[in-house]
């Protein structure tokens, strides 16, 4: 009497390809980074070179101490900014989209298909600049920080809205009919038993719409313009003119505002991982 042995996968395959990746992980995230930390340690005229070779002499805590008093200490300013600007877009894309896609998940209705398509519509047809710069300057927004982060908001929810509505798919209806029979309103149904359920994806959503908003470049040029409201990443133009460009104390400006959102990446890879498959193992 025979019996069919089945081989799954063969082991050597499957390390070359983690090698291969491993390799292609170097050259796409690791040389570019560690380009950017010897070009910022290098003189001026050895960083003009731009080319990748060790610095003739490290002039990390020069380069450091120019960069932070550029037009007065611009970069510290810009980092008050960024950072009110991130906390305040963030919370604010949280509470907003996890409200609309418990109301979405759990109340069906006729207008669910149009404010999906509108959500989708959000990812894939790209903001426009001037009608937005028109709506700001009529309610008065425009060049303010509120209206910047009323921006921020509007662009980023409905990724937001779609990743919490996997998440609250998987929850039990029974929590809400528990938490109805014993005496609870919308607002503390949503709030002390819902809310506390999405802490998985609160984190993911927190940890990548921060790394987008701190990143971000294009709105703070267009809709909060003037060097007293900078971001960190408008800073950049602090060593860059048409004539001339300043590359090492550029790199290290680089630098400077790319640690942040790195180790903060870095930090909650996990997190981020765990909140993005959730829906789909708990489902």
């Amino acid at each position: 009497m025979s019996t069919a042995v089945v081989s799954g996968p063969r082991p050597h395959k499957n390390y070359l390809l983690s090698v291969v990746a491993i390799l292609v992980s170097i050259v796409v995230f690791l040389v570019p980074f560690a380009f950017i930390v010897l070009t910022a340690v290098k003189d001026r005229q050895q960083a003009s070179l731009l080319d990748f070779s060790w610095p003739h002499q490290f002039h990390f805590v020069q380069n450091f101490a120019d960069v932070v008093k550029a037009r007065d200490y611009m970069l510290i300013i810009a980092f008050i900014n960024s950072s009110i600007l991130t906390v305040a877009s963030v919370a604010g894309m949280v509470v907003l989209a996890a409200m609309a896609a418990f109301v979405l998940q759990r109340r069906a209705s006729r207008w669910n298909g149009l404010i999906n398509f509108l959500v989708l519509a959000g990812l894939i047809i790209p903001p426009a600049v001037v009608p937005t710069i028109w709506v700001l300057q009529r309610i008065g927004l425009f060049r303010t920080m509120p209206g910047l982060i009323l921006v921020e908001i509007a662009f980023g929810l409905s990724f937001c809205v779609l990743l919490f509505r996997a998440f609250v798919a998987t929850i039990p209806r029974e929590l809400d009919e528990a938490a109805v029979i014993d005496g609870a309103g919308p607002l503390r149904l949503f709030f002390q038993v819902i809310f506390p359920l999405l802490r998985s994806v609160i984190v993911t959503v927190v940890v990548v719409q921060s790394v987008v908003v701190f990143n971000d470049f294009v709105n703070p040029l267009y809709f909060l313009p003037g060097d007293k409201n900078a971001t960190v990443q408008l800073t950049l133009y602090n060593f860059s003119s048409q004539f001339t460009t300043q590359y090492n104390l550029l790199f290290m400006n680089i630098l400077l505002i790319t640690v942040p959102p790195l180790v903060m990446f870095l930090f909650f890879n996990r997190q981020i991982v765990a909140g993005m498959t959730a829906g789909a193992v708990k489902g």
